[in-house]
């Protein structure tokens, strides 16, 4: 089943100075987003397989759509994360039908690897709600400096019987870290750990 979009939101955020000093280069996070009709709202499904195609979909769409917005090479994009809202039509399984068995890979391709776990949220809400989507380094998931969110929200979704579907993908980690742990040039990328 194809996703009935009503609506795809792309915007990127950079921050050049913080706490009085330049970061340079600036960090640069896209946020893509698309309302999407819930097949499965106000009514129970066993089976929840066309939201778990829709998710498919999704995942390169939204992945694709964020590193174009971001300007950069696929192999350029540092961290991921994805998250959904689900209308009161629907259930908090159905946003897990969407980001969890089949989202992952396309956005992968999307991002060229992406070898460590996608970080993901979930909640139910309604019009405007707002969602943290978690950040990782895409390759190592114990590199500390891409630990970061980036809320997502659209301020008419979801209605009842909608889903927001929220991707993020970044080129670099958080302004200024130094709280240790694994350095991007340090990893190996055989476990997505590491």
């Amino acid at each position: 089943m194809a996703a009935k979009i009503r609506k795809v939101i792309v915007q990127v955020e950079e921050t050049r100075m913080e706490m009085g000093r330049q970061v340079n280069p600036a960090v640069r996070k896209a946020l893509a987003m698309a309302v999407i009709e819930n097949p499965y709202s106000g009514h129970y499904a066993e089976s929840l397989d066309d939201l778990i195609a829709i998710g498919e979909e999704l995942g390169g769409m939204l992945g694709e759509r964020c590193v174009a917005a971001l300007g950069i090479e696929p192999e350029q994009a540092q961290s991921y994360g994805k998250a959904a809202i689900v209308g009161e039509g629907g259930e908090l399984e159905h946003a897990a039908a969407i980001l969890h068995p089949k989202l992952g890979a396309p956005l992968r391709q999307a991002v060229s690897r992406g070898a460590a776990l996608v970080p993901s949220s979930k909640k139910m809400g309604g019009v405007g709600t707002a969602v943290d989507v978690p950040i990782g380094h895409k390759d190592a998931a114990f590199v500390r400096s891409h630990f970061d969110a980036m809320e997502a929200r659209v301020a008419d979704a979801p209605r009842a019987n909608e889903i927001v579907v929220a991707v993020v993908v970044t080129d670099s980690g958080r302004p200024l870290p130094r709280v240790g742990g694994l350095q991007s040039h340090e990893i190996k990328g055989e476990d997505g750990l590491r």
